[in-house]
């Protein structure tokens, strides 16, 4: 387990996970309740990253409408059927809610990692990130491969508890699991060696903590 005590906005950087039409509007086919639920939590996050000058960069999955690019997501019945993630349709465009704003990168994906397969490392190397917060959904898929795969690039992983969320589990012949229980499962997993875990308020206060936070606010007010 490890705590990242020091954030330092100019080295920091949050990714906004999948947080689409698809994965959030009401009714979507990929309905997520709980995403929907937390959104609250991540505009405070993402208020106190645009005030701090902490970059915001968004991911979003989609798929070519051939499918060309689905490789073992074609057992994915919606997503194969193009019921959801179909590249330019509305449903996989940020949630309005938490929309990106016009100088705000968005990573378009294919896979659960926003890693794999994209230009995000390139991206955070250049802003000179060294420290990642993850949020979004879903906590155990997206979420959690992003925040792995940061791991292995040696970033150090933030994870905020109550800006993730997921989906309920059925039971496929080893029990079903809520989506509290599938997010907490996640939660502790994570905590243990990939990411320091904490709520919304704990980062926005490390982050109002920072050594030359007050600096910069003075110099930007004067």
């Amino acid at each position: 387990m490890y705590t990242v005590e020091r954030i330092d906005p100019s080295t920091t950087a949050m990714i906004v996970v999948d947080m689409q039409n698809d994965f959030v509007a009401k009714g979507a086919r990929l309905e997520s309740p709980a995403g929907r639920a937390m959104v609250p939590h991540l505009q405070r996050a993402l208020a106190c990253c645009r005030e701090h000058g902490i970059p915001v960069i968004y991911t979003a999955h989609a798929h070519r409408a051939g499918g060309c690019d689905l490789g073992l997501l074609a057992n994915d019945p919606p997503i194969a059927r193009g019921d959801a993630l179909v590249d330019g349709s509305p449903g996989v465009a940020i949630f309005p809610e938490v929309a990106p704003r016009g100088d705000e990168i968005v990573i378009t994906k294919h896979r659960f990692s926003a890693f794999y397969g994209t230009d995000l490392e390139i991206v955070l190397r250049g802003l000179g990130v060294t420290t990642v917060v993850i949020t979004g959904v879903t906590t155990e898929n997206c979420c959690h491969a992003t925040a792995r795969d940061a791991f292995f690039r040696d970033f150090q992983v933030i994870f905020l508890a109550d800006a993730t969320a997921t989906v309920d589990y059925p039971d496929l012949g080893y029990g079903g699991m809520s989506a509290d229980e599938v997010h907490r499962a996640m939660l502790v997993v994570l905590a243990r060696d990939t990411a320091d875990v904490v709520t919304t308020e704990t980062f926005v206060a490390r982050v109002a903590t920072a050594p030359g936070v007050e600096q910069r606010q003075a110099a930007v007010v004067a």
